[in-house]
């Protein structure tokens, strides 16, 4: 499903704002700022489908038959070959420290960590932390915009969109891929980020969604915490994963990774 189709359902299935009169409805949904909601229920209710028919069976398959060590292994090696647009984005949002650690991180892990397969820095004090454009746009003060639900990419706003469309265009792993005519490391990369980050919430997603009375509204507010959570560099509180089939959508790590906030 494209953006075009994406705009044609919000406009035609937009919630509908309450009374002016009723105060506290105007603010309640004022404060929701999901103005697309059926039509982002709709697309939320698409991606359960997709994730119980793939990314569940497969993230199943990867987390029984895998021996942990690989799963350990194969999670530091994509989080070493994100760390070009990390650098990229710890650079533009003033974090010179950060951006060190971002390069000495990679050049650490992509030699003595064979690729990245050993997270090597991480035992020199250089912990892993997370970066995405949209974080820069925020810091930058841009506003984040109403909710979204991105059909397979999961929970956003447009921020957050446009943020994934810059780090998909800094990429240097993309750039190869494109000027060589391998487009499928893009999407073999996507499809591994997704069952890696399936199955290490596997157990957190299923249970929150037995437990949740609202899954979509509760997917929307712990998103929204999680990101608030990233932009502040971990000064707020939220540490929940973020439910539901995503390729890019930033999650809150195990707790058994390495990865720290201000960043996925």
């Amino acid at each position: 499903m494209c953006f075009p189709v994406l705009a044609v359902l919000l406009f035609s299935a937009c919630a509908t704002p309450p009374d002016g009169a009723d105060s506290e409805a105007v603010a309640e949904f004022q404060e929701l700022n999901d103005p697309g909601e059926p039509a982002m229920r709709a697309i939320f209710e698409f991606n359960l489908v997709l994730d119980k028919m793939l990314l569940k069976p497969a993230s199943i398959m990867y987390k029984d038959l895998t021996p942990p060590v690989f799963q350990r292994g194969f999670h530091n090696f994509l989080n070493n070959l994100r760390s070009p647009v990390i650098f990229f984005n710890d650079l533009l949002q003033g974090e010179i420290e950060r951006a060190g650690i971002t390069l000495a991180r990679f050049l650490i892990n992509s030699t003595i960590g064979v690729l990245g397969l050993a997270d090597q820095a991480a035992g020199m004090g250089l912990e892993y932390h997370n970066e995405d454009f949209g974080q820069t746009l925020a810091v930058w003060n841009a506003p984040e915009g109403p909710y979204l639900m991105l059909p397979v990419f999961g929970p956003s706003n447009p921020r957050d969109t446009v943020g994934m469309v810059v780090d998909f265009l800094v990429d240097p792993l993309g750039w190869w891929a494109a000027n060589t005519e391998r487009d499928w490391v893009m999407f073999t990369r996507a499809g591994a980020r997704s069952v890696d980050r399936r199955a290490r919430h596997f157990d957190a997603i299923e249970d929150l969604e037995k437990s949740s009375l609202d899954f979509y509204a509760a997917i929307r507010s712990l998103y929204r915490q999680h990101r608030a959570d990233q932009i502040s560099n971990g000064e707020t509180s939220a540490d929940m994963p973020i439910p539901g089939i995503s390729l890019e959508t930033p999650s809150t790590p195990a707790p058994d990774s390495e990865e720290a906030s201000r960043s996925p």
